[in-house]
């Protein structure tokens, strides 16, 4: 890879982490052009309006506040310079099946909340939640200090005195799956459904990544759980406007058919137009799937189809966007229902004979219980997850009922699902609006590899040093970005991965983050 200021860049993407790289090469002196195939920014951090309401499409849950605030310190500024943070109370709500007469709990975040909710559900269960969340804390801060921000180009980080010291703490929660750390503590089915779903944020199963993610329970029981007045459109467009104060060029409808290269370094690209644009450097924000076996031929790929043959998706998603006449006051900002049949729904998702769960574990976002822009006076906003296969077959969503067949028998469920667990008769019939948005949605309109929702999954093979680099192993000059590659999935990741492409320009190989420095 080349550095050095004056020098041209092409991010292809306009997502988070295609604008995040923008702005931090910018402030490092490239001369950064933005291309994204789609007329708004944000990727799957999209947003969408019909008649008042505004739907967050994608991501809803702002963690990780630590990270947010040292990208925004390496440009010079702060979270709370560019979003308008509110704290959450409860974090969230947790719903279970009606048939087990089990009432809802509120989780409230903070340790003395968090293990007071824990005994009163399973005695003993506060003191050992209490012990799991220091366990929680530790393991986060070796992540964020030793493994989110190495670039791994050497084995340097890995191989630190300090670290080989932990790695008799470390080595089971590398070989132990999250279900089964969390099994052996607590009894109670609420208590674990709690603790093992943070899997699903990483695109996996507690029944399969490793339990070092316990992790992330430290962010939402003992940290707390953040929302950006205006939505996550509001973190796209923050972070789209420091890459224009830094001098980046942002071009919407502008689709990349081709990454170009000369003497078999990245030269530039193609796009549909017929133009042909060159540059120093080329970063690829877009799916790394379609980056690797669409733009590139056979002979620069990396990562060719036979490799994907062999990885693991994170589940497709099946979205509800709907927006309601009338208060829903059974309904948190975040309100989760959670299956009994918890470990048959992964496998539904996972397993050999992939096919929608039903009953689903739902998630549900209501951000208009906090949030007076995103819906009319007298209505509500309401964002329903439903994961599902990463399955193209199951088809697309659309407006009002119009989407494939299969997706709306799906999201009908659902929607009946929350009338009965959460006691809100006639939700179908308050929506005046709906949408919906299937795996094929994510395939047509992101490119994404079998139309999953969030990338490859956490899974051991998949995560830290086993994750796809930064950078092109066969085209110099060429860096990719995004929930495939390093460090994975979710919005601080793709922040924590645009620092990893300046890092790699730089030649900085230390495992931690890059230091802060104020800028004017």
């Amino acid at each position: 890879m080349r550095t050095g200021a004056g020098r041209e860049a092409i991010v292809i993407g306009g997502g988070v982490a295609g604008l995040a790289t923008a702005a931090l090469l910018g402030a490092d002196g490239w001369h950064v052009r933005v291309l994204e195939s789609r007329d708004e920014l944000g990727g799957r951090a999209g947003s969408w309006e019909r008649d008042g309401f505004r739907f967050d499409t994608g991501p809803s849950w702002y963690l990780m506040p630590d990270v947010f605030e040292h990208f925004f310190r390496l440009l010079g500024t702060t979270a709370a310079g560019e979003l308008d943070l509110v704290p959450l109370d409860p974090a969230y709500r947790v719903y279970s099946d009606p048939a087990t007469g089990a009432e809802p709990l509120d989780v409230h975040s903070g340790r003395a909340a968090a293990t007071a909710l824990f005994e009163s559900v399973e005695p003993g269960a506060g003191a050992q939640l209490s012990r799991y969340l220091d366990s929680a804390a530790d393991a986060y801060e070796l992540a964020t200090t030793r493994f989110l921000y190495d670039t791994y180009e050497t084995t340097a980080g890995l191989r630190d005195p300090a670290l080989v010291k932990r790695m008799p703490q470390l080595a089971p929660l590398l070989t132990r799956t999250l279900a089964s750390h969390v099994e052996r503590r607590f009894a109670d089915p609420r208590l674990r459904q709690i603790l093992e779903y943070p899997a699903v944020f990483l695109g996996g199963s507690p029944y399969g990544v490793p339990s070092l993610y316990h992790l992330m329970s430290h962010l939402d029981l003992d940290d707390g759980v953040l929302y950006p007045r205006g939505g996550f459109v509001e973190i796209v467009r923050a972070i789209a406007r420091l890459a224009e104060a830094f001098g980046a060029v942002i071009e919407t409808g502008a689709r990349v058919t081709a990454i170009t290269t000369e003497g078999g370094e990245a030269s530039g690209v193609v796009l549909e137009d017929g133009r042909r644009l060159s540059a120093d450097l080329v970063v690829s924000g877009a799916d790394l799937h379609h980056t690797e076996t669409e733009l590139l031929p056979r002979a620069q790929q990396s990562y060719p189809e036979r490799w994907w043959r062999r990885r693991t998706p994170s589940p497709g998603a099946l979205l509800v966007l709907l927006g309601v006449e009338g208060e829903v006051p059974q309904l948190t900002h975040h309100t989760l229902l959670f299956a009994n049949e918890w470990r048959a729904g992964f496998d539904d998702i996972f397993g050999p004979r992939p096919r929608v769960p039903d009953p689903a574990s739902l998630y549900v976002c209501r951000p208009s219980a906090t949030d007076s822009t995103v819906a009319p006076a007298g209505h509500e906003n309401l964002f329903v997850l439903v994961p599902v296969p990463a399955d193209t077959s199951l088809g697309r969503g659309g407006e009002q009922g119009a989407g494939d067949p299969r997706i709306e028998a799906a999201a009908d469920r659902a929607i009946r699902q929350i009338e009965d667990w959460c006691d809100i008769p006639g939700l179908k019939e308050r929506a005046v609006v709906r949408r919906t948005v299937g795996p094929a949605d994510f395939a047509a309109d992101f490119g994404a590899w079998r139309g999953n929702a969030l990338g490859l999954a956490h899974t051991l093979g998949q995560s830290a040093v086993f994750r796809p680099r930064n950078a092109s192993r066969k085209v110099p000059g060429l860096a990719y970005v995004g929930a495939s590659t390093l460090p994975g999935i979710g919005l601080p990741m793709c922040l924590i991965s645009a620092e990893l492409v300046v890092k790699r320009l730089r030649g900085d190989r230390s495992p931690g983050p890059i230091a802060e420095r104020a800028r004017v």
